[in-house]
């Protein structure tokens, strides 16, 4: 049976007034998965996520990573875990090799394994000759490139991404696709949340539905998807009780 990397039960969270961002919501996540997450605007996946790797305190329900509780052990959750938000907000007074430096330092990540891995994942997106500069004189698509690859230099159990393909250059966007791949063969975790349906469609073997903060559809994307395309299947959750 494959490990459970990510453990959510009956996570709740509200603001303001009582208004629910999340409310009462479940789903496993485990090794090998690429699991998507797709909603509206507001419909909860970004407070779920920020949750899930500690950003965020949450009301109720609990959340394990790797086995171990985000509440009661947080560094040890956060030592298997890496997040990709959807606007990266890097140190732009540091170079490109000095943030990886600084996250490597972190992570404790060793030497060699630094060094390796960060010129493997510079050369694949196409940054080596930038990592001199300093942050601030990158593109939005330069940074989003820097933060995979801060990401990805400690070989993260469980990698949390926040809309990662927005902003990437078509290549770029393969390239993580297969980092991806790379990564669920190797036992870690992807889960995400994307707009882009065409993507999840292609690129997930497990899809969630949120709506409203509740938890619509989850589970083996074929499962949840039946006959109809996800976009259809997205669509007919959009319209119920919609009236």
């Amino acid at each position: 049976m494959k490990e459970k990397i990510l453990e959510i039960r009956n996570l709740s969270k509200s603001y303001g007034k009582g208004k629910k961002a999340v409310d009462d919501l479940s789903l496993d996540v485990y090794a090998g998965d690429i699991y998507g997450f797709i909603g509206q605007n507001g419909a909860g996946k970004t407070t779920t996520l920020r949750a899930v790797t500690g950003i965020l305190e949450f009301d109720g329900g609990e959340i394990f990573i790797d086995g171990k509780s985000v509440k009661k052990q947080p560094v040890a959750c956060k030592a298997v875990t890496a997040y990709i938000p959807d606007n990266p907000d890097l140190y732009e007074y540091l170079t490109g090799i000095q943030y990886l430096n600084f996250i490597g330092d972190m992570f404790n990540v060793g030497k060699a394994e630094r060094s390796a891995r960060i010129e493997k994942y510079a050369d694949m997106f196409r940054i080596a000759g930038d990592l001199g500069s300093l942050v601030s004189a990158y593109s939005h698509g330069m940074k989003q490139k820097l933060a995979i690859i801060g990401a990805l230099l400690h070989a993260p159990k469980l990698m949390v991404l926040d809309e990662p393909f927005v902003g990437l250059d078509p290549e770029a966007a393969f390239k993580l696709k297969q980092v991806f791949r790379e990564m669920c063969d190797a036992g870690s975790a992807i889960f995400f949340s994307t707009h882009v349906l065409d993507v999840a469609e292609k690129l997930c073997n497990k899809i969630a539905i949120i709506k409203g903060g509740k938890l619509m559809a989850s589970g083996d994307i074929d499962a949840v998807r039946g006959d109809e395309s996800l976009e259809s299947v997205f669509m007919e959750v959009l319209e119920k009780d919609a009236r």
